[in-house]
């Protein structure tokens, strides 16, 4: 894992995901980023983020969608084993941000905004507890997924 972003090879000039991480750095290997998004209230918000300026997945090749869809459901499988979330979103929009993405988010049923999706309005307030007991167990879930990202390293 490096501490420190490493820009595509031919970065999009305005692009904030070419010139930033994007986000606090979890996992930085040769064909994506992983970061943790600071989302108030979401303490388990993650991006898989293409190093490669791309806007749409199937502007990958067929070897690289399967990568980067094994790196996201490496993120869903670490969250559900260490956070037992009532649910994990997974989404690729891209409509502020044109470069390939995808958010991998632990979702649980006290959230400020559950059911609906985290975009959408607030509709109650977050339990402390309940969010300092999540933010508790990042540290080891975020092992856990540096781990199995470095894996796939190799494959990619």
């Amino acid at each position: 894992m490096s501490a420190e972003f490493r820009a595509p090879a031919d970065p999009v000039p305005g692009c904030p995901l070419c010139e930033a991480a994007g986000g606090r750095l979890l996992f930085d290997g040769p064909s994506f980023r992983v970061i943790h998004a600071t989302e108030a209230g979401f303490p388990a918000f993650y991006r898989v983020v293409w190093r490669d300026h791309a806007r749409e997945f199937t502007d990958l090749t067929p070897g690289d969608r399967v990568l980067c869809m094994e790196a996201v459901a490496a993120l869903e499988e670490t969250l559900r084993e260490h956070l037992a979330p009532t649910k994990v979103n997974v989404a690729a929009l891209g409509n502020a941000v044109p470069h390939l993405h995808w958010h991998v988010i632990a979702r649980f049923d006290w959230d400020s905004h559950y059911p609906a999706p985290v975009w959408a309005p607030a509709q109650r307030g977050v339990p402390a507890q309940r969010l300092q007991a999540v933010q508790a167990l990042l540290p080891a879930a975020e092992a856990q997924m540096a781990a199995r990202l470095a894996a796939l390293r190799g494959r990619g």
